[in-house]
């Protein structure tokens, strides 16, 4: 590590607070066989974070992305912000390849929930959304549940732009992945999806929501109205 990087991980650790850790551990599901086992944190709040990624806004790419290795559950949250700053701030084309091959490259450490959903679309999506979306279905066949996640996470930039396709297509692919997290994020989109057009959401649930995850089904139709929720529900709509 360069002094850079030692001095902002000396940062997170005086911010850090026990108690905010403990439950954390909980929170993120750190315990053996659970999807974020191993994983270590600090104690610092969400707010705190991003105002590291403004104190620290000059720091390099490289040391970025050695600050995303670190075994700190909010360190690589840190980083992965700053890569989103980063992205938003550079000019070229170039830079921006950049920076985008630098998250795929690295996406090994990008293994928890909220570090995919704080960056993937930001990055990721839209890298992508001019550009051929191949990327996108390599990862879901992918081994790792975080590469899916990013899949699927991705396409909410496009979602934005009122451009649905890949995330209809992704959901299909999805439908039969064993991981809750999975079935909930893609819902969450299908949901997304529907708050912008609900005739596209519904034309997808209507053709397989008798095959969807429960979980998956429950996070798409959140926003429906209740008689409409419960005859998804109850396999009758």
């Amino acid at each position: 590590m360069s002094n850079k990087t030692d001095q902002i991980i000396r940062k997170l650790k005086e911010l850090g607070d026990k108690d905010i850790a403990r439950h954390s551990q909980r929170f993120f599901k750190t315990g053996k066989g659970e999807y974020g086992e191993g994983d270590i944190f600090l104690g610092l709040r969400v707010p705190a974070i991003r105002e590291c990624v403004k104190t620290f806004k000059e720091t390099s790419l490289d040391d970025t992305l050695h600050i995303l290795k670190s075994p700190f559950h909010e360190a690589r949250l840190l980083a992965v912000l700053m890569l989103v700053d980063k992205y938003s701030m550079v000019k070229t084309n170039n830079e921006k390849e950049e920076i985008y091959r630098a998250y795929l490259s690295n996406r090994e450490f990008i293994n928890n929930w909220d570090l995919v959903d704080s960056s993937a679309h930001y990055i990721v999506g839209q890298h992508l959304f001019l550009k051929d979306r191949k990327q996108l279905y390599k990862l879901l066949r992918s081994a790792s549940l975080w590469d899916r996640r990013i899949g699927i996470m991705s396409t909410f930039y496009f979602i934005k732009k009122d451009v649905f396709d890949d995330t209809l297509a992704i959901a299909k692919l999805l439908l039969e992945d064993t991981e809750d997290l999975i079935h909930k994020a893609v819902g969450w989109m299908l949901r997304e999806v529907g708050n912008r057009d609900r005739t596209a959401e519904e034309k997808f649930l209507k053709k397989y929501y008798k095959v969807m995850p429960r979980t998956m089904l429950r996070y798409a139709i959140e926003k429906f109205p209740e008689k409409d929720r419960q005859a998804y529900l109850k396999g009758i709509k």
